[in-house]
């Protein structure tokens, strides 16, 4: 079992150059960019963090989606390097929700909890939906790996933004949502090892 667990998978050479591959990654960055726009008016709007801190996790998706089809036939190698790329942002964004989060935490806010709900939910949708046509690339390459765990750090950090908005809604506090953009960073902070850590390995035997 944990041969099975902790072995790297051997890069399928063919699925990274998968037209299927190439329509889902510009299905998933028309998407995200979308949501992106969204959520930071909103965000701002309702003062929420957790909402503003998935705008910008959505703004690096789409960026990471753009890099993925940059380099989807290229050689292993550049496909890692360019996944250290992305597991250096994912790291960056987790530095800077937790920090703003402390922020907001001092200097006090005031999220509206029907706005984090609603965009929350359409948020949620639109993740599940780009994740579930992802997971068939979930065990590819590092490049291929980053994107599935971008997905699915989302879909769970829209869950966590809906609890924030029923958690503000109950306590008539802030620190519902506060707490869920930490959360939202600690998962940026493990999918950017993850991927490190992947991108690594192929980097060592190419």
């Amino acid at each position: 079992m944990g041969k099975s667990c902790c072995q790297t998978p051997e890069p399928d050479t063919a699925a990274h150059n998968d037209p299927r591959w190439r329509r889902v990654l510009w299905i998933a960055l028309i998407a995200n960019a979308a949501m992106f726009v969204v959520e930071m008016i909103t965000g701002i709007a309702a003062d929420s963090r957790s909402l503003q801190a998935d705008a910008l996790d959505f703004f690096g998706d789409a960026a990471n989606y753009a890099i993925s089809l940059g380099v989807a036939g290229m050689a292993l190698a550049w496909r890692a390097k360019a996944a250290l790329i992305k597991a250096a942002t994912m790291l960056a964004f987790g530095i800077w929700v937790i920090g703003y989060a402390i922020y907001g935490l001092i200097a006090g806010a005031d999220p509206e909890p029907s706005t984090m709900g609603i965009v929350g939910t359409l948020a949620l949708a639109t993740n599940v939906i780009v994740a579930l046509m992802l997971f068939r690339f979930r065990e590819g390459d590092a490049n291929m790996r980053s994107v599935w765990i971008c997905s699915r750090n989302d879909a769970i950090g829209n869950i966590a933004v809906l609890g924030a908005a029923l958690g503000v809604f109950g306590t008539g506090q802030a620190w519902p949502d506060l707490l869920v953009a930490s959360i939202m960073a600690g998962l940026a902070f493990w999918g950017s090892i993850e991927v490190f850590g992947q991108a690594r390995r192929e980097l060592a035997h190419e």
